[in-house]
């Protein structure tokens, strides 16, 4: 097994389950990622979110608009003045997205056994007969017996608000889809998911570069989050477009979110500055039996090529919930001890009932599960996977490191006015 290795022995172990937890001054090691919009884009809310943990600000751009956005940005910035907290932002791009844009906003009820039409034509009016999609190509790229999810949750979490289809046939442009469960679909967009079936659309695409253009040269975004990314010639457009807009310092997450990704994964990691393990789509590609294989196996190689591994959709029950269960609080901390670097929170903070509480319990997990995590054991396996020779920036880093293990020290600190140094 790849993952972290518990640090003390079994009586050690129990006794820390009966201990009330006490938590350091430490900032965590594991960061949190959360999404801002409807319920979490006030001032005030934003303060609370960043006092509770939340290090990093996500601004997902497959839904609304710029001004939108800029308008939660400018509260985020009123915020971390406020609380006296630094918060890096990350710019999420559409990507090869399919979605139903369902302007009415009205609640659409899909029964089992029934049939919905699936159609390209922007003109028809969503229901539950027919639900326009905007893919011209979807009759092209699926055939009898493939499955379609649509939803907020694609099927990998509440299912009543999700709905998985089955094609049964083609007329021209539109699909013939069987309904596999009962559903509601509600809200503004429902995006949609084709299991194991490649989409002929661009993954970095031209609204994408409007965005970056504007919204991203802007307000110098930390992170972007490449979505749907398939191949390492994704990260290399993507970094060639940033380098035209002075973005060179901004660095590229790759969201690995489909089988096709997943294929490619080692060459998309030694291009991209991090990988964001998109665990929605991706869940719905894999087996179920699959899934921990895939994030294990990957967290791993992220680690051991030294770049930063972020998980996603581990508390979707937050949304309606002010706890998690305990199969996803369990997640969390596995992630953890898998070395897991972050953990992206998406529709818990986004459109959630309780985002701050699903800041501060993920990252009371993470800081419980950070306690027992085998740093000591890590870095040796890293230092091995590494070998010889080393380059002298690292030999030092190195022996900074080695030399904190062994004195147990609380950090390290690298004086530093731009952030160079530290790399």
């Amino acid at each position: 097994m790849q993952g972290g290795h518990i640090a003390f022995e079994e009586p050690v172990r129990l006794s820390s389950v009966l201990t009330p937890s006490t938590f350091s001054s430490i900032p965590l090691l594991t960061k949190i990622v959360g999404t801002l919009g409807p319920r979490s884009r006030s001032v005030e809310t934003i303060e609370a979110c960043l006092q509770a943990g939340m290090s990093v600000a996500r601004f997902d751009f497959s839904w609304l608009d710029g001004d939108y956005h800029q308008e939660t940005l400018e509260n985020l910035r009123i915020a971390v003045k406020n609380v006296k907290k630094l918060c890096a932002v990350m710019l999420d791009t559409m990507g090869a997205e399919l979605q139903v844009c369902n302007a009415t906003g009205n609640p659409i009820k899909l029964k089992a056994d029934d049939h919905v039409t699936i159609t390209p034509d922007a003109s028809k009016i969503p229901s539950a007969e027919v639900l326009p999609v905007n893919y011209d190509g979807l009759a092209e790229s699926v055939k009898k017996g493939d499955s379609i999810f649509l939803g907020q949750y694609l099927s990998t979490g509440i299912e009543s608000t999700s709905v998985w289809l089955e094609v049964l046939e083609t007329r021209g442009p539109d699909v013939i889809c069987l309904v596999k469960n009962s559903a509601t679909l509600a809200g503004s967009i429902f995006p949609m998911h084709m299991s194991q079936v490649r989409v002929k659309l661009p993954t970095l695409t031209e609204m994408d570069k409007q965005v970056i253009s504007n919204w991203g040269s802007r307000n110098k975004v930390e992170f972007i989050a490449l979505s749907y990314t398939r191949h390492v010639e994704d990260v290399r457009e993507l970094r060639a477009f940033l380098k035209t807009q002075n973005l060179n310092e901004t660095q590229i997450f790759a969201k690995v979110e489909t089988l096709e990704g997943l294929k490619h994964f080692d060459e998309i990691l030694q291009e991209a500055d991090g990988v964001i393990l998109s665990r929605g789509n991706l869940g719905v590609d894999l087996p179920p039996e699959k899934v921990f294989l895939f994030q294990k196996s990957a967290v791993h190689r992220c680690n051991m090529a030294g770049k930063p591994a972020i998980i996603t959709r581990v508390v979707d029950s937050m949304t309606e919930n002010l706890r998690p269960t305990r199969a996803e609080a369990t997640d969390v901390a596995n992630a953890v001890l898998d070395g897991a670097d972050g953990i992206l929170l998406g529709p818990e903070t986004l459109c959630g009932l309780y985002p701050i509480e699903a800041i501060r319990i993920v990252g009371k997990i993470c800081a419980e599960a950070e306690s027992v995590y085998n740093q000591s054991l890590h870095f040796k396996r890293i230092l091995k996977h590494v070998g010889e020779p080393m380059s002298h920036a690292e030999s030092v880093a190195s022996s900074a490191v080695r030399t904190a293990v062994k004195v147990n020290a609380a950090m390290i600190v690298a004086f530093t006015s731009a952030g160079g140094a530290p790399r």
